[in-house]
């Protein structure tokens, strides 16, 4: 901890209490660029298979980036990863759209816009499990509804340092037939039918994306084993044919609510039931994916009470998790409540920085710049449009962002969710929200404002929870 802060004076400061301050150090070169690349086998402890506490299985979740590998053009990097999160939030509208107007898109086409994820070269969180007897390290996203992973024999693969899943060695694996439910169950999951042309036996599936990245393959059913817990005939994509930059995952694990999903496999088991607390990001520390047990067990480490918000239903959206937001406070003062209440919003573990609709984005972006003045303004990058240059200051104090939502629940952003340090010397450091392009369009809560979050998800009671908590495992 540094002994020294400077920082300019703030006129403001002497209206707000030290609990509408958020004590943030500027991160130094060395911090930000250590990285290392590690085997799956070096860098998930044997913790990740620790097994049910409460009638909870607890999984250990890394940040994805920690282990991506190489250090070179850092800066470059992280603006590269705001542009693919910017596609995934596009296509996520224009989904949302299509689904709304009920426009559909037929399998075959090479652009297909998603019902579920997109391009994952970014700030995202990785899980291990068992399948088929092999190890995976899978992405772990909310805004998806099938897991899949590479398989053999593979047309086109992107690399992975783990072995390929191959079915023909497996005993217990088993291909989905065209004829079955299962495979009727794509569209709801996917966006695209099961592709059973020409006479085929197996279920074909397609998942595209809105940069070009896909993965296609077939339905397949085998032995899923998360932590100590088993799960037989477990349904997924078996890629055989996959295209983007996935970093070292060798697939996803869909987190959403169609009948393909994890959660909705696993619900007789796990009740329908899970949880996250995702650490920061950049560094060593883990969190946690909780599925199952209690939504209020004391297995959680919360240092808060949790408050729990109720799920908006939305039929044509059904795999999406919806809330209502109501407000949102800067440094104890609150946006006026007139500009929320024009369109929904969603909690997403795929998107990373939180989107908002224009009319709330112009609010809470003032309220910012007027409790954050004093620093030299730089100019924006990408979707990130309200920049500093902090590269003379060892810390700053920053103020706390508060997410108010129905049913009086709150999400109070964590320090190192409130700024989005761009280039590693401080010298562009931005505030870590962005503006959607129309009022209509429905915000996000990315990951990176969850962080340090114990975020609960209880579908068979139609509630998400949040609770302030300093990840580990």
């Amino acid at each position: 901890m540094l002994s020294t802060k400077t920082s300019p004076a703030n006129n403001h400061d002497n209206h707000r209490s030290e609990r509408d301050l958020g004590y943030y150090e500027i991160p130094s070169s060395d911090t930000m660029l250590m990285r290392k690349i590690e085997t799956r086998n070096k860098f998930f402890t044997s913790k990740d298979f620790k097994g049910s506490e409460n009638g909870a299985t607890i999984l250990e979740m890394k940040h994805k980036d920690y282990c991506s590998g190489s250090i070179d053009n850092m800066d470059f990097n992280l603006q590269k990863q705001l542009i693919a999160d910017d596609i995934r939030v596009r296509s996520i509208q224009a989904s949302i759209k299509n689904i709304i107007s009920g426009k559909n898109e037929t399998s075959s086409q090479t652009q297909i816009p998603i019902t579920s994820g997109v391009k994952l070269h970014s700030l995202n969180y990785i899980v291990a499990v068992t399948l088929g007897g092999r190890n995976a390290t899978v992405i772990v996203d909310t805004g998806s509804d099938l897991t899949w992973v590479q398989c053999q024999p593979c047309r086109l693969c992107y690399n992975q340092p783990e072995p390929l899943f191959n079915p023909s060695v497996s005993p217990t694996y088993q291909s989905v037939s065209c004829n079955s439910w299962t495979c009727q169950s794509l569209q709801s999951a996917t966006g695209n039918s099961g592709l059973c042309e020409n006479d085929l036996k197996e279920c074909n599936y397609v998942v595209s994306y809105g940069d070009g990245s896909y993965t296609r393959g077939e339905l397949g059913q085998d032995h899923l084993v998360l932590g100590s817990t088993s799960i037989d005939n477990f349904v997924f994509g078996c890629g055989r044919n996959n295209k983007g930059l996935f970093g070292l995952a060798s697939g996803l694990m869909g987190l959403g609510r169609s009948n393909l999903s994890l959660i909705s496999q696993t619900s007789g088991i796990f009740g329908g039931v899970f949880s996250y607390c995702l650490p920061s990001t950049g560094t060593k520390s883990s969190g946690s994916l909780v599925l199952g047990g209690d939504s209020d067990t004391s297995i959680f480490k919360n240092s808060t009470q949790i408050s729990y918000t109720r799920m908006v239903a939305n039929p044509q959206l059904f795999s999406f998790y919806f809330l209502n937001l109501t407000g949102i406070s800067i440094g104890g003062v609150a946006i006026q409540d007139t500009v929320f209440g024009k369109s929904g919003t969603m909690i997403d573990s795929g998107t990373v920085i939180t989107r908002l609709p224009p009319t709330i984005y112009k609010a809470v972006k003032t309220e910012f710049l007027k409790q954050f003045s004093g620093y030299p303004l730089k100019p924006g990058v990408s979707i990130l449009d309200t920049c500093f240059d902090l590269s003379a200051y060892e810390e700053v104090n920053i103020p706390t962002v508060k997410m108010q939502f129905e049913d009086g629940a709150e999400m109070e952003v964590d320090v190192t969710g409130v700024l989005y340090v761009v280039k590693s010397d401080a010298s562009q450091v931005c505030l870590a929200l962005a503006s959607l392009q129309y009022d209509d369009e429905i915000g996000i809560i990315g990951n990176y404002q969850q962080k340090n979050t114990r975020v609960i998800y209880d579908i068979k009671q139609s509630r998400v929870g949040f609770a302030k908590e300093t990840c580990s495992f």
